[in-house]
């Protein structure tokens, strides 16, 4: 059963096409942060026997990971796209994994069990909530005292050229604004300070930020990356308001900024995230 929607904006984004995209492609996404994967599960500290909730699993990678280290527990993944969902049982399923499970809803107002789990991961989850307070707070409810947080979430637009650079091939002359901390999208738990507060205000201690720089691939050549890039949802939607001049040549200069991004590893952008630990009050 579907729990209530709050977040209508992203169920709608996450449930529609970008939501397809992502499960189609599944593999390729988490290639792209495959730096930052196992570095967020390390920070999480996972024991044997924990209780894990997965938020914004997405497809599951995170969840069934987890739930390997994690062989006496459980890890629970929650998400608002079917699709996606959809992917990570199936995967779930393949991987012949038997303690893990998937739900499909809204975790700023999903009634969790009070006090049912020991730990609450997040793989660039957490940062679409259209109320974050709000969020952490009931996530919270969900988490056993001195339950354990660890999440992963991108830092600042200047700091991850994979969105700064493919952002600036896609403005064709427009002056766009700069995406905000606590707005739902990649910067939404951005800044430190914020962040912080929200998560002591929700009932944490013990937050503590930590940088966690890498590589973000996108292709193993220009081309590769440039099919893959241009369906994304981040492109799409650049993409969207421009004449079909502009569109053109918007297209043109993303091909011309993955060519100047080709390593000997493939097209390769750097990126930087925080990963956000803290322990329920």
């Amino acid at each position: 059963m579907t729990s209530t929607i709050v977040n209508v904006e992203q169920a709608k984004a996450w449930g529609g096409q970008e939501g397809r995209h992502w499960a189609e492609h599944a593999e390729r996404y988490d290639r792209a942060v495959a730096a930052f994967h196992f570095a967020l599960l390390d920070a999480a500290s996972i024991l044997l026997d924990d209780a894990i909730l997965d938020i914004g699993c997405g497809c599951g990678q995170s969840t069934r990971d987890a739930a390997r280290r994690a062989q006496h527990g459980h890890a629970h993944g929650i998400d608002l796209s079917t699709p996606m969902l959809r992917h990570a049982r199936e995967q779930a399923e393949r991987e012949h994994l038997v303690n893990v499970t998937f739900e499909q809803g809204d975790a700023q107002v999903h009634p969790f069990v009070p006090e049912s789990f020991d730990l609450v991961i997040s793989r660039f989850g957490a940062m679409f909530f259209a109320d974050i307070g709000t969020a952490f707070a009931n996530i919270a409810r969900g988490l056993r005292h001195g339950g354990r947080l660890a999440v992963m979430s991108w830092t600042s637009l200047d700091r991850n050229d994979w969105i700064a650079d493919i952002r600036n091939a896609l403005l064709v002359g427009r002056d766009l604004p700069v995406p905000s901390p606590g707005v739902p999208g990649p910067f939404g738990l951005g800044d430190p300070t914020t962040t912080r507060q929200w998560l002591n205000d929700a009932g944490f201690a013990a937050v503590d930020l930590r940088e966690q720089r890498g590589p973000f691939y996108v292709g193993a050549d220009a081309n590769d990356a440039f099919e893959f890039m241009s369906a994304t949802g981040i492109v799409s939607g650049m993409l969207e308001p421009l004449d079909a001049a502009s569109h053109a040549a918007a297209l043109d200069a993303l091909h011309e900024t993955l060519r100047a991004h080709r390593t000997a590893d493939g097209v390769v952008f750097h990126a930087s995230a925080w990963i956000i630990t803290a322990i329920r009050r």
